[in-house]
């Protein structure tokens, strides 16, 4: 035990190491080495709600040396972080830019619904149009998915205010406005604007058309069809019209005013739009033609992907933290009761033994692959107001959570009663039975850890304004607002399932598979059930991506976001299985890394969603 707490302290100690680096990098990366300032605001908008953005400003720009700005929004359910590919490059290329948090998301106030949410980018835009050292003639709006929409609204807005604020828009994996609401004609509400789309050829979500049958097109030949054509002839009936190409810049002169269209297509989904070096690109280019770059950069040297790397190196670093603190705790006099007296090692099983394992495995795995679609369809898990709980998504994803929990407890019980218990398996020897003054022991530690793990979150979001992120997974820091929306039912329902996880994956299934004996052989054991965890994600990600890919249309197309958000599950459920497991092998408890897990998954889901007011 004295080797586990030198290995835990030197690894802690690296842990630390590597989110420091992370903070430290991510930062010059998104200051452009510390020539960019940026700002943590918070503001009252002119509707009432309070709002929230990081705002980017490039050193020289002043009151005398105006520079252009740009409002850039993520999609539903995430947060101005995930905008970092955009106010990377944007700011470093001299513009100041705005990455707002929506409404109901990050740190802006709840709304009680999608039509004042929407409302929010035309709120930012009228922000950054009061400060002194913009160019207010110079100001451009882009936003992912629903930021794509929240910018049509703010174009709505803006044509009816009495002085126009938005010259340019660019709308990122969302359809433009083609036709007029009343006449259903073709129409350019976008005017002397300059204009743009980002159409991912796979998009689950836009991008569809209907061809001259009436029947529906898919997302990879949207250019071809009439909605597109009809953009790109700033609004008449592309009938009458030539076909117009992809990644072309196209003019016209409106009121006086040249004002461009332009659509760009990259082979690339949906939510791989906002971690894209081709949509970045396009961004790039799209805004030095509309708004005129301060800073002449080529639109292909982007360095964000640099600060993807060391954002991993922190999610790396956090997620060895906790492990490693969770070790050390365990060598404190209050919890060194919960450390066993030996490191629990892989048992042998009878061949019936392994025929269970094997058996309770695959039946996991089927019903979690099975269940998904239909449970999440079938409850109010994508909701556009509070119905009935603020958060839709993690209802949705802890329902299911919560009855793949309750069928492994029932797979559990089947095997202890008829075959477990007549062949020797002892549940206090295993950890599942154990008394109370271990119990509550095990909930004081676990909220120990979860407080302290956190702690470095806070520390890198208050000193270097980053956090701990891979594309659409991230650790954050969040708002007090956060925790009380967490504590049910979602926390209640993870839990149940990382718990029941936790005891499936140690007491019940931590067996030698082969006949050889060895460390080696426990992590196959650990590996397979990593993937056996996974599996279910990975089997609905290969079918709805393998149609998508091929024929261009969605095999689960009643479930598009629902499969969208299973993309972080393919890290988490394979990470916290392996976590379970060093924790198990130290303390023979399979409570508490279910306990860590399960409120870590319920913050990381809970701070990064739509939470309606």
């Amino acid at each position: 035990m004295d080797i586990i707490k030198k290995r835990a302290q030197k690894w802690l100690c690296i842990a630390i190491a590597l989110m420091l680096i992370s903070m430290v990098g991510a930062s010059l990366v998104q200051t452009s080495g510390g020539s960019v300032t940026i700002k943590d605001l918070r503001w009252e908008t002119t509707i009432g709600y309070q709002m929230s953005g990081l705002l980017f400003v490039p050193h020289g720009v002043s009151e005398k040396n105006k520079a252009p700005a740009i409002v850039v929004s993520h999609g539903m359910f995430n947060n101005r972080e995930m905008q970092d590919a955009n106010y990377v490059e944007l700011s470093r290329r001299g513009y100041v830019v705005l990455s707002m948090d929506m409404f109901s998301h990050g740190n802006s106030e709840n709304v009680p619904n999608i039509g004042v949410l929407t409302t929010g980018m035309y709120e930012a835009v009228k922000m950054l149009a009061t400060l002194n050292y913009i160019d207010t003639e110079r100001i451009g709006i882009t936003g992912h998915s629903l930021g794509g929409m929240s910018s049509n609204a703010a174009i709505a807005q803006d044509n009816a205010a009495p002085k126009r604020l938005i010259s340019a828009v660019l709308l990122n994996c969302a359809d433009a406005t083609y036709a007029d609401a009343k006449t259903k004609e073709f129409t350019d509400v976008y005017g002397s604007r300059n204009a743009g789309i980002v159409a991912a050829q796979y998009d689950e979500f836009f991008m569809r058309d209907v061809d001259q049958n009436g029947n529906p097109t898919s997302s990879k030949d949207y250019i071809k069809y009439s909605n597109a054509q009809s953009f790109l002839h700033f609004g008449i009936d592309p009938k009458e019209s030539d076909n117009r190409v992809a990644d072309t810049i196209y003019r016209q002169t409106i009121d006086g005013k040249e004002a461009i269209r332009v659509i760009y297509n990259p082979p690339i989904t949906h939510p791989w739009s906002h971690f894209s070096e081709r949509s970045t690109s396009a961004t790039i280019e799209f805004f030095n033609a509309a708004l005129g770059s301060p800073n002449s950069i080529p639109a292909g040297s982007q360095v964000w992907q640099v600060k993807e790397l060391f954002n991993l190196i922190g999610l790396i670093g956090f997620t060895m933290f906790v492990l490693c603190l969770a070790v050390l705790m365990l060598f404190t006099p209050f919890f060194s009761s919960l450390r066993s007296n030996e490191v629990v090692s892989v048992r042998d099983a009878t061949h019936g033994g392994k025929s269970w394992f094997w058996g309770m495995l695959s039946a996991t795995a089927a019903f979690g692959a099975l269940t998904y679609v239909p449970v999440l369809t079938h409850v109010k898990s994508f909701t556009m107001n509070k119905d009935p709980w603020p958060q839709s998504s993690p209802y949705g994803i802890s329902v299911w959570a919560l009855l793949c929990g309750l069928f492994t407890i029932l797979l559990l019980v089947l095997f202890y009663y008829l075959y477990g218990r007549k062949n020797g398996f002892n549940l206090a020897e295993r950890g599942v039975r154990m008394p109370l003054n271990k119990i509550w022991r095990t909930v004081v530690l676990s909220i120990v850890v979860i407080a302290i793990s956190y702690s470095c979150v806070f520390f890198a979001d208050y000193f270097f304004k980053t956090d701990f992120r891979l594309w659409v997974l991230a650790v954050k820091a969040f708002g007090p607002d956060k925790i009380l929306v967490s504590i049910f039912p979602y926390a209640v329902f993870f839990l149940i399932f990382y718990i029941a996880n936790s005891v499936a994956v140690n007491s019940f299934n931590f067996i030698r598979i082969g006949s050889k004996e060895g460390k080696q052989n426990e992590w196959v054991n650990t590996a397979i059930l990593a993937l056996f965890n996974t599996l279910p994600i990975v089997i609905l990600l290969l079918l709805q991506y393998i149609d998508k890919f091929s024929t261009g249309f969605l095999l689960f197309d009643n479930a598009r976001m629902q499969i969208v958000w299973t993309f972080p599950l393919l890290v988490i459920l394979p990470v916290t299985a392996i976590l379970s497991r060093k924790i198990y092998r130290i303390t023979n408890n399979p409570y508490l890394p279910g306990i860590i897990n399960g409120i870590i998954v319920t913050l990381v889901a809970c701070s990064n969603t739509l939470t309606w007011g």
